[in-house]
Protein backbone atom coordinates (compact mmCIF):
# COMPACT_ATOMS: atom_id res chain seq x y z
CA UNK A 1 0.00 0.00 0.00
CA UNK A 2 1.36 3.39 -0.94
CA UNK A 3 0.59 6.86 0.31
CA UNK A 4 1.89 10.29 -0.67
CA UNK A 5 3.38 12.89 1.61
CA UNK A 6 2.77 16.63 1.40
CA UNK A 7 5.51 16.99 -1.21
CA UNK A 8 3.99 14.39 -3.52
CA UNK A 9 6.63 11.75 -2.86
CA UNK A 10 5.47 8.19 -2.54
CA UNK A 11 5.84 6.54 0.86
CA UNK A 12 5.93 2.74 0.92
CA UNK A 13 4.42 1.21 4.03
CA UNK A 14 5.42 -2.20 5.28
CA UNK A 15 3.07 -2.79 8.20
CA UNK A 16 2.53 -6.22 6.66
CA UNK A 17 -0.61 -8.25 6.06
CA UNK A 18 -1.58 -8.28 9.71
CA UNK A 19 -2.07 -4.52 9.80
CA UNK A 20 -3.97 -4.56 6.52
CA UNK A 21 -6.53 -7.02 7.87
CA UNK A 22 -6.85 -5.77 11.45
CA UNK A 23 -7.79 -2.18 10.67
CA UNK A 24 -5.01 -0.65 12.71
CA UNK A 25 -4.81 3.04 11.98
CA UNK A 26 -4.07 6.19 13.92
CA UNK A 27 -6.83 8.57 12.96
CA UNK A 28 -5.52 11.58 14.83
CA UNK A 29 -3.40 12.88 17.64
CA UNK A 30 -4.17 11.27 20.96
CA UNK A 31 -4.38 13.82 23.75
CA UNK A 32 -2.77 13.27 27.11
CA UNK A 33 -5.94 13.95 29.08
CA UNK A 34 -7.40 10.55 28.10
CA UNK A 35 -4.96 8.46 30.01
CA UNK A 36 -6.40 8.28 33.47
CA UNK A 37 -4.79 11.29 35.12
CA UNK A 38 -1.47 9.56 35.59
CA UNK A 39 0.55 12.70 36.20
CA UNK A 40 -0.13 14.09 39.63
CA UNK A 41 -1.82 10.89 40.81
CA UNK A 42 1.19 8.67 41.37
CA UNK A 43 0.68 8.61 45.13
CA UNK A 44 -3.10 8.27 45.19
CA UNK A 45 -4.98 5.02 45.67
CA UNK A 46 -8.58 3.81 45.70
CA UNK A 47 -10.00 1.97 48.69
CA UNK A 48 -11.31 -1.47 47.95
CA UNK A 49 -9.41 -1.78 44.69
CA UNK A 50 -7.19 -4.80 44.25
CA UNK A 51 -4.17 -4.82 41.99
CA UNK A 52 -3.27 -8.08 40.31
CA UNK A 53 0.48 -7.48 40.49
CA UNK A 54 2.55 -6.09 43.35
CA UNK A 55 6.19 -6.64 42.52
CA UNK A 56 8.16 -4.16 40.46
CA UNK A 57 11.35 -4.45 38.51
CA UNK A 58 13.75 -2.00 36.91
CA UNK A 59 14.79 -2.62 33.33
CA UNK A 60 17.42 0.12 32.99
CA UNK A 61 17.65 3.71 31.89
CA UNK A 62 15.31 5.23 29.32
CA UNK A 63 16.33 7.18 26.24
CA UNK A 64 16.23 10.31 28.41
CA UNK A 65 18.38 8.72 31.10
CA UNK A 66 15.53 8.48 33.63
CA UNK A 67 15.62 5.07 35.29
CA UNK A 68 12.02 5.30 36.53
CA UNK A 69 10.74 5.49 32.97
CA UNK A 70 11.79 1.88 32.51
CA UNK A 71 10.41 0.49 35.76
CA UNK A 72 7.54 -1.99 35.47
CA UNK A 73 4.78 -1.21 37.94
CA UNK A 74 2.06 -3.71 36.98
CA UNK A 75 3.40 -6.57 34.84
CA UNK A 76 5.74 -8.01 37.45
CA UNK A 77 6.48 -11.30 35.64
CA UNK A 78 9.14 -10.90 32.99
CA UNK A 79 7.53 -13.42 30.62
CA UNK A 80 4.24 -11.50 30.70
CA UNK A 81 5.94 -8.22 29.89
CA UNK A 82 7.97 -9.82 27.09
CA UNK A 83 4.74 -11.18 25.61
CA UNK A 84 3.10 -7.77 25.85
CA UNK A 85 6.13 -6.15 24.21
CA UNK A 86 6.24 -8.62 21.34
CA UNK A 87 2.50 -8.23 20.72
CA UNK A 88 2.68 -4.43 20.56
CA UNK A 89 5.61 -4.65 18.16
CA UNK A 90 3.52 -6.83 15.83
CA UNK A 91 0.68 -4.32 15.96
CA UNK A 92 3.03 -1.38 15.36
CA UNK A 93 6.28 -2.74 13.91
CA UNK A 94 9.42 -0.84 13.04
CA UNK A 95 9.71 -0.10 9.33
CA UNK A 96 11.11 2.48 6.90
CA UNK A 97 8.81 5.14 8.33
CA UNK A 98 10.24 4.98 11.82
CA UNK A 99 10.58 3.03 15.08
CA UNK A 100 8.19 0.38 16.32
CA UNK A 101 6.26 0.05 19.55
CA UNK A 102 9.12 -1.32 21.65
CA UNK A 103 11.58 1.42 20.73
CA UNK A 104 8.86 4.01 21.37
CA UNK A 105 8.33 2.67 24.90
CA UNK A 106 4.75 1.51 24.29
CA UNK A 107 4.96 -1.53 26.63
CA UNK A 108 5.98 0.74 29.50
CA UNK A 109 3.22 3.18 28.59
CA UNK A 110 0.67 0.37 28.86
CA UNK A 111 2.20 -0.91 32.09
CA UNK A 112 2.00 2.54 33.64
CA UNK A 113 -1.63 3.01 32.60
CA UNK A 114 -2.55 -0.33 34.15
CA UNK A 115 -1.20 0.81 37.51
CA UNK A 116 -3.39 3.88 37.87
CA UNK A 117 -6.94 5.19 37.48
CA UNK A 118 -7.43 4.06 33.89
CA UNK A 119 -6.31 0.51 34.53
CA UNK A 120 -8.44 0.15 37.66
CA UNK A 121 -11.60 1.64 36.06
CA UNK A 122 -11.72 3.59 39.30
CA UNK A 123 -14.03 6.30 37.99
CA UNK A 124 -16.53 3.98 36.30
CA UNK A 125 -19.52 1.93 37.42
CA UNK A 126 -18.28 -1.65 37.65
CA UNK A 127 -21.18 -3.51 39.30
CA UNK A 128 -23.38 -6.12 37.62
CA UNK A 129 -25.39 -7.46 35.99
CA UNK A 130 -23.04 -8.43 33.16
CA UNK A 131 -24.70 -9.66 29.97
CA UNK A 132 -22.00 -11.66 28.22
CA UNK A 133 -24.32 -12.26 25.25
CA UNK A 134 -24.96 -8.56 24.66
CA UNK A 135 -24.30 -6.95 21.31
CA UNK A 136 -20.93 -5.30 20.71
CA UNK A 137 -22.65 -1.89 20.76
CA UNK A 138 -23.25 -2.39 24.49
CA UNK A 139 -19.53 -2.25 25.14
CA UNK A 140 -17.37 -4.64 27.13
CA UNK A 141 -19.51 -6.83 29.39
CA UNK A 142 -17.06 -7.87 32.07
CA UNK A 143 -16.40 -7.23 35.74
CA UNK A 144 -12.67 -7.27 35.01
CA UNK A 145 -10.78 -4.00 34.99
CA UNK A 146 -8.83 -2.89 31.94
CA UNK A 147 -5.59 -3.86 33.65
CA UNK A 148 -6.90 -7.33 34.46
CA UNK A 149 -8.19 -7.72 30.90
CA UNK A 150 -4.75 -6.97 29.49
CA UNK A 151 -2.97 -9.18 32.00
CA UNK A 152 -5.28 -12.17 31.53
CA UNK A 153 -5.15 -11.76 27.75
CA UNK A 154 -1.37 -11.59 27.68
CA UNK A 155 -1.09 -14.67 29.87
CA UNK A 156 -3.52 -16.53 27.59
CA UNK A 157 -1.31 -15.64 24.62
CA UNK A 158 1.69 -17.01 26.46
CA UNK A 159 -0.22 -20.16 27.39
CA UNK A 160 -1.29 -20.81 23.79
CA UNK A 161 2.26 -20.24 22.56
CA UNK A 162 3.68 -22.77 24.99
CA UNK A 163 0.94 -25.36 24.44
CA UNK A 164 0.81 -25.20 20.64
CA UNK A 165 4.36 -24.16 19.75
CA UNK A 166 6.49 -25.21 22.74
CA UNK A 167 7.96 -21.75 23.17
CA UNK A 168 7.18 -18.33 24.57
CA UNK A 169 5.25 -15.90 22.36
CA UNK A 170 8.20 -13.51 22.21
CA UNK A 171 10.39 -16.24 20.70
CA UNK A 172 8.02 -17.33 17.93
CA UNK A 173 8.49 -16.35 14.31
CA UNK A 174 6.57 -13.37 12.97
CA UNK A 175 3.92 -15.30 11.05
CA UNK A 176 3.08 -17.46 14.06
CA UNK A 177 2.79 -14.43 16.32
CA UNK A 178 0.47 -12.74 13.83
CA UNK A 179 -1.68 -15.88 13.53
CA UNK A 180 -2.11 -15.99 17.31
CA UNK A 181 -3.05 -12.32 17.43
CA UNK A 182 -5.55 -12.79 14.62
CA UNK A 183 -7.18 -15.66 16.52
CA UNK A 184 -7.74 -13.27 19.44
CA UNK A 185 -9.05 -10.55 17.13
CA UNK A 186 -11.58 -12.92 15.55
CA UNK A 187 -12.87 -14.11 18.94
CA UNK A 188 -11.70 -17.71 18.51
CA UNK A 189 -9.86 -17.81 21.86
CA UNK A 190 -11.45 -18.36 25.27
CA UNK A 191 -10.27 -16.05 28.05
CA UNK A 192 -11.74 -16.31 31.53
CA UNK A 193 -13.94 -13.29 32.21
CA UNK A 194 -13.63 -11.41 28.93
CA UNK A 195 -14.06 -11.93 25.19
CA UNK A 196 -10.80 -12.31 23.29
CA UNK A 197 -11.86 -9.76 20.67
CA UNK A 198 -12.38 -7.19 23.45
CA UNK A 199 -8.91 -7.90 24.78
CA UNK A 200 -7.39 -7.52 21.33
CA UNK A 201 -9.25 -4.25 20.65
CA UNK A 202 -8.01 -2.88 23.97
CA UNK A 203 -4.43 -3.96 23.29
CA UNK A 204 -4.49 -2.47 19.79
CA UNK A 205 -5.96 0.85 20.95
CA UNK A 206 -3.45 1.15 23.79
CA UNK A 207 -0.59 0.42 21.41
CA UNK A 208 -1.66 3.23 19.08
CA UNK A 209 -2.18 5.59 22.01
CA UNK A 210 1.25 4.75 23.38
CA UNK A 211 2.83 5.66 20.05
CA UNK A 212 1.16 9.08 19.80
CA UNK A 213 0.59 10.22 23.39
CA UNK A 214 2.73 12.90 24.95
CA UNK A 215 6.03 11.34 26.14
CA UNK A 216 5.22 12.36 29.71
CA UNK A 217 2.93 9.30 29.83
CA UNK A 218 5.74 6.86 29.08
CA UNK A 219 5.42 6.21 25.35
CA UNK A 220 6.35 8.15 22.19
CA UNK A 221 9.98 8.18 23.28
CA UNK A 222 12.16 10.95 21.88
CA UNK A 223 8.96 12.12 20.14
CA UNK A 224 9.41 9.31 17.62
CA UNK A 225 5.68 8.94 16.99
CA UNK A 226 5.20 12.67 16.49
CA UNK A 227 8.23 12.94 14.22
CA UNK A 228 6.77 10.33 11.88
CA UNK A 229 3.63 12.43 11.35
CA UNK A 230 5.46 15.79 11.71
CA UNK A 231 3.36 16.86 14.69
CA UNK A 232 5.10 19.58 16.71
CA UNK A 233 3.30 18.95 19.99
CA UNK A 234 1.30 21.36 22.17
CA UNK A 235 2.45 24.97 22.04
CA UNK A 236 1.37 28.11 23.86
CA UNK A 237 1.32 30.03 20.59
CA UNK A 238 2.44 30.10 16.96
CA UNK A 239 3.25 33.78 16.56
CA UNK A 240 6.86 33.15 15.58
CA UNK A 241 6.03 30.44 13.07
CA UNK A 242 3.12 31.69 10.95
CA UNK A 243 4.86 34.34 8.85
CA UNK A 244 5.96 31.88 6.18
CA UNK A 245 3.45 30.30 3.79
CA UNK A 246 5.65 27.25 3.32
CA UNK A 247 5.08 24.07 5.30
CA UNK A 248 7.43 24.02 8.25
CA UNK A 249 8.84 21.00 10.01
CA UNK A 250 9.21 22.02 13.66
CA UNK A 251 11.00 20.01 16.32
CA UNK A 252 8.33 18.55 18.63
CA UNK A 253 7.98 19.64 22.22
CA UNK A 254 5.85 18.00 24.90
CA UNK A 255 4.31 18.89 28.22
CA UNK A 256 7.64 18.71 30.05
CA UNK A 257 9.17 21.24 27.66
CA UNK A 258 6.74 24.11 27.74
CA UNK A 259 5.76 23.62 31.37
CA UNK A 260 9.31 24.13 32.55
CA UNK A 261 10.70 20.62 32.74
CA UNK A 262 8.14 18.82 34.85
CA UNK A 263 4.60 18.52 36.08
Amino acid sequence: MAEHDNKGKEKVFSRRDFLKTSGVAAGGIVGGAMFGGVVGSLYQSDEGTQTAETETDTEGASSEGEVLDDARTYFSRGEDFETLSAATEKIYPEDDNGPGAIELGVPYFIDRQCSHFWGRNSREYMMGPFDYTAAETHGIQSKMTRAETLLFGVRRMLEISREEHDDDFANLDEDTQINILESFESGDVDITGVRSEDFFALLRNMTIQGVYADPVYGGNRDYGGWRMIEFPGPRMGWGNDIESEDFQVIDPEGLRTYQGGGM
